[in-house]
């Protein structure tokens, strides 16, 4: 592994902020602390994605980009809200999912920490809690009823479509419109003569993933907002296809797949072991491991797909070395060992065996929270529809995370379904908390909604 600053996640040495940026930067912030609650989304997630990752003010060692400091600015206006207001803090109070998120982060902070014993580790860790921790509760907060996971989707929409823009143009032209920000660190990358467009994301990776992810969410607000997911679906496929990743288009293909499975829905159960039969069968009949699979997937004519195969070969062969709290060399496994561009080995390799399981946990746990709001909602398809949709696209991520390792912008695009999912199983099955309780958070669910939460009292009973 490299040393020093480089080793520990460390960018510019000094700040290197543009103008523009800065004044955007302010003005979020002031509208953070002046919106009400139910507005709050559009500054914070408007910052958090259209402004590049690498524009970055240090204090103290410290890289603070626009989502850190906008996390602090709504730490404190929830710090303002506590007691004053009639809401709670997070729907439903501190859940399943949340308890996992936490233990993720402490385990990987830790792993992290214990593994360099170094200063420069510490400070590493300190960012990664405020993104993590701060992230996900702040996307929690935000996220209070139904009516916010629309409000969240369409405008995750109408940044699908500036980040699309941005994509096509880069395809004709072989430069990023948000250079101007971001200089040299948001140059079009090539290869195989194939512009990979990334718009203000840090890597084609990325941008491909948050179009293909947010397909299936689209899909999920059809009926209500026909336009906007039109428009949106649009944008999404092209970001997904002007990335040129095979990992894009196979998390596309695997969100519309598992959109495709909604006639066996009942039937999930029997489908997952026919995958694990299928995949031990393999196992034992071919020559090569089953992951080596992977290897054989390029569906750009420029993929890397044999270097994925050899890192998750290379991680299981070296499970005693990382298991612990993670490993510091395993860049000298092989030739391009370094590059982690898989979020299941990064985290064990990097974090030990605790921050991994605690990582599916969190995937398991949410489709548990589905399934429960599946069931609870049975009777009503157009919420059952909706509640596949989110399954649908936590699946898509799954799928993406054997190709890319979540960073920047996409990270907070995880805890925003994360957000989502949680949201819904308070809406939506309110016999988990007692009947007073029930009608005072239907009334708060559904103040107004169209087509949502007309049915769910009938639903519930």
């Amino acid at each position: 592994m490299p040393a020093g600053d480089v080793r520990f996640g460390g960018g510019a040495a000094e700040t290197a902020i543009h103008p523009a940026v800065l004044v955007a930067l302010i003005l979020a912030c002031l509208l953070i602390l002046v919106l009400p609650r139910k507005s709050l989304y559009l500054p914070f997630l408007l910052g958090t994605f259209l402004i590049p990752f690498g524009e970055v003010i240090v204090v103290g060692g410290i890289h603070f980009m626009t989502p850190r400091i906008l996390i602090l600015v709504v730490l404190v206006k929830m710090a303002m809200s506590i007691g004053s207001s009639k809401n709670p803090v997070l729907p439903g109070g501190f859940n399943r999912v949340d308890v996992v998120v936490v233990l993720w982060s402490l385990a990987y902070a830790v792993a992290f920490v214990l593994l360099y014993l170094d200063p420069g580790a510490v400070i590493n860790r300190f960012g990664f809690l405020l993104d993590a921790l701060g992230g996900y509760f702040v996307i929690r907060y935000l996220i209070q009823d139904m009516d916010d996971v629309q409000r969240i989707i369409k405008l995750f929409a109408v940044v699908a479509v500036v980040m699309a823009i941005c994509m096509v143009g880069e395809q004709l032209t072989h430069r990023n419109v948000f250079g101007f920000i971001g200089g040299e660190r948001l140059i079009p990358e090539l290869r195989a003569d194939r512009t990979r467009s990334q718009a203000a994301f840090h890597h084609p990776l990325l941008a491909g993933a948050f179009g293909a992810t947010l397909v299936p969410l689209l899909i999920g607000i059809w009926k209500d907002s026909r336009k906007v997911a039109i428009m949106g679906l649009i944008a999404a496929v092209t970001m997904a296809a002007t990335s040129a990743e095979s990992t894009s288009v196979l998390t596309l293909a695997a969100g519309i797949g598992a959109l495709c499975l909604w006639p066996l829905r009942n039937r999930m159960r029997a489908i997952r072991w026919g995958i694990v039969i299928v995949l031990v069968g393999l196992q034992m009949v071919m020559k090569a491991p089953v992951w080596a699979l992977i290897a054989r997937i390029d569906l750009t004519g420029s993929s890397t797909s044999f270097d994925r195969f050899i890192l998750i070969d290379n991680c299981i062969r070296h499970f005693g070395d990382w298991w612990l709290l993670g490993v510091k060399d395993y860049n000298s496994w092989g030739f391009d060992m370094w590059d982690l561009c898989n979020q299941y080995v990064a985290y064990a390799e990097t974090g030990g065996l605790a921050t991994l399981v605690f990582f599916i946990a969190i995937i398991a746990r949410s489709f548990g929270f589905i399934k429960k709001a599946r069931a609870a909602v049975a009777n009503n398809p157009q919420q059952e529809w909706f509640l596949w949709c989110l399954w649908a696209a936590l699946f898509s991520h799954v799928v993406g995370y054997f190709g890319l390792g979540y960073g920047d912008q996409m990270q907070f695009a995880w805890f925003a379904l994360l957000a989502m999912i949680s949201t819904a199983v308070v809406c939506l099955v309110p016999a988990t908390v007692p009947e007073a309780e029930n009608t005072h958070r239907l009334r708060l669910a559904y103040p107004g909604a169209k087509n949502f939460g007309h049915q769910l009292h009938r639903a519930s009973k």
